[in-house]
Parts: C-alpha cells; sequence; structure tokens
C-alpha cells in the first residue's frame, strides 16, 4: 500500500496555531463509519452522539515541560535538550542541538547552574542518554526551567502551558499532548457521566515519533516507535463489563486507540491490566478488537495518525471527510477541531 495513497491538500492557514480559549467551543465533524456520511457540530454536542452504558476512554498521561536551553560547561557554548525517554532514576534519552557539541563526558548547566548534565554516551538516532544531577525535586525543577515542546508546526508561543494539558493529565511522561482530549472540561465531562456514559482512563506516554514522517513509499515498510503504555485493574474490569453487556468503547485520541488495541490483541480480544511498550502500527486492512469508535483531530497528510483513522472508518470515507473539512475551513492538527468516528 503505497504511503501517497494518504496524501491530500491542506491550505498552510487551516493549521491552528493557538489554542482557543474555551475549549468546548471548537468545531465536531462526526463521521460515519459504514455510510460516509457527514454532521457539523460544535464538540459540546458529542453529548448526543454518546449513549447509556458506552464507555468513553481518556490518555490521563502529562506532557513533560521537555525542552531545556542551557550552555555547555568550559566554553559556554548554548545547547538545546528535549527530554524524550526516562531510562532510569535520572539518566534520559534525549535530543540534543547541535548535537555535534555533546559529546561523551560533556556537561551541560542549565538555570544558573540549578540543574546539570553529564553526557553518557550516544544513540543510533544521534541522540545522546543524559545523567541529570540536581538538589531538591527534578520535576520542580523541570517545570520552572522547562518549556512545553510544541509541535514543529506551530509557530506561536503558548501563553497558557496549561492549554497544552488535558484537563485530566496526572501522569507525568508525555513528549507531547493527547490532543483530541484538549477538547473537554470538567464540566463536559460531568455531564457525560450523568448521561450514564463510563469515562475509563489509560496512560500512553506519547514520543516524538508521532511526528516522525513517513519516509517509505509503501506503508507496510515503516518502523513505528515503541511507545510506554499501562491499563489499570479498575479500568480492564470496567472496559470488559462494558463490552459484555453490549455498550460501544470510545477511544479519545490514536493514543488510546493504540494502547487498547494493543492489549485487546494480545489478549485475544479481552482487556486485562498490564504496562508494557508497544509499537503497534494500526492502517487499513487492521481488523479492530477494541474500539466501536474515536473521538481524533485532523491530521497531518501521509502521517501514521491519518493511516489509523482510514483503517477505522475507511480511507474513502476519511479523505472525502478532510475535503469537506478543507472546504468548510476546519482547524487542523493539535489546536484544532474536532471528528467523532461511530
Amino acid at each position: 500500500m503505497k504511503v501517497d495513497l494518504f496524501d491530500f491538500y491542506l491550505p498552510e492557514e487551516l493549521i491552528a496555531q493557538t489554542p482557543l480559549s474555551d475549549r468546548e467551543a471548537s468545531r465536531l465533524m462526526v463521521l460515519n463509519k459504514r455510510t460516509g456520511e457527514i454532521n457539523h457540530e460544535t464538540f459540546r454536542a458529542i453529548l448526543s452522539y454518546l449513549q447509556a452504558g458506552d464507555c468513553l476512554v481518556l490518555n490521563d498521561t502529562r506532557v513533560l515541560p521537555a525542552r531545556l536551553y542551557g550552555e555547555k560547561e568550559g566554553t559556554g557554548a548554548k545547547v538545546e535538550v528535549l527530554l524524550l525517554k526516562q531510562l532510569d532514576g535520572d539518566r534520559w534519552e534525549t535530543l540534543v542541538k547541535p548535537a555535534k557539541r555533546v559529546k561523551e563526558g560533556t556537561i551541560i548547566t542549565f538555570g544558573d547552574g540549578r540543574l546539570q548534565a553529564v553526557c553518557e554516551g550516544t544513540l543510533e538516532h544521534g541522540g545522546r542518554v543524559l545523567t541529570f544531577h540536581y538538589n531538591g525535586i527534578f520535576y520542580e525543577i523541570l517545570e520552572s526551567l522547562g518549556e512545553m515542546p510544541l509541535p514543529p508546526y506551530i509557530k506561536e508561543q503558548l501563553e497558557d502551558r496549561e492549554r497544552y494539558q488535558t484537563v485530566y493529565a496526572r501522569e507525568r511522561g508525555s513528549a507531547a499532548a493527547p490532543t483530541a482530549g484538549l477538547h473537554f472540561t470538567e464540566q463536559l465531562l460531568d455531564d457525560i457521566r450523568q448521561k450514564g456514559v463510563h469515562i475509563a482512563f489509560i496512560t500512553l506516554h506519547v514520543g516524538l515519533g508521532t511526528f516522525r514522517p513517513v519516509n517509505v513509499e509503501n506503508v507496510e515498510e515503516h518502523d513505528m516507535h515503541a511507545e510506554f503504555y499501562q491499563m489499570s485493574e479498575e479500568t480492564a474490569r470496567l472496559l470488559n463489563d462494558v463490552k459484555q453487556r453490549g455498550g460501544r468503547i470510545i477511544a479519545v485520541g490514536t493514543t488510546s486507540t493504540r494502547t487498547l488495541e494493543t492489549i485487546a490483541t494480545r489478549h485475544n480480544g479481552t482487556f486485562v491490566a498490564e504496562r508494557g511498550w508497544t509499537d503497534i502500527f494500526i492502517y487499513p486492512g487492521y481488523e479492530f478488537r477494541a474500539i466501536d469508535g474515536m473521538v481524533t483531530n485532523f491530521h497531518l497528510p501521509k502521517s501514521t495518525l491519518i493511516m489509523l483513522v482510514s483503517a477505522l472508518a475507511g480511507r474513502e470515507n476519511v479523505l472525502h471527510a478532510y475535503e469537506e473539512a478543507v472546504k468548510e475551513r476546519y482547524r487542523f492538527f493539535s489546536f484544532g477541531d474536532a471528528m467523532l468516528i461511530i
């Protein structure tokens, strides 16, 4: 299957640069995955498409302010560090710019010496393993020194960093937000519960592989980066019960979808409490074992994300919906509008 099959025309001005002040005010395109029928709504109207007994599954990961600016000890040369993955203790897999300045043994200082890092080695993709040294609590120092690692297509500064977090974010560890969840408010979640819809939480820490372009001609040749996930006993029990009673499982975002499908695939269509790493790649031809629908944003052309959405709703339906979104001037990508596929 050719990657070019997932290309579409997107005017640059439709790439949302800033979030709306009201999370619920975004638009919602509702796509019927069987017929391709489209309805245009505002996000709050999702209430009318959910039924008692359904279950919304949310990814409660929290984005780290993972971009740090420091200086190389001895020369004062500027170095940018992006935290990717905690390996163990204070050792992290990182990306550094410019990489040529950071060799094994290099010391980088941040925030007048409040935080220091020593390069322990290099990685295949040009990354660096850094060990951090500090006094106090690492995450508190990171909150004060770090910046949000916004996607490369967002050029504007983010005034309120909490707008790149979901209102239910709690498990620290992501390099990017699960952006389909940015549309929910506490009030909307309460109203959804009042309707008799269950809400469950999983965790998948989003890696920068989310933004990595697909650089092969054939979809099947693309390698996904592995990302850490976990599901609790409580969530597994609830999801199995919802399935048994005939309720729909609706994943909020591609990250929730990948977590649910990873677990259901490994356990013959059922859910169990577990944690681990997943590199599942979902594209057309995939047989879904876990979800019945999903909430998602509008994704980049030729990305693994639009491939996943196409697997659920059909490539032709999705590309037609994207054409309609461009025509109707929907906002695209992380701070953009949403789509409900049911």
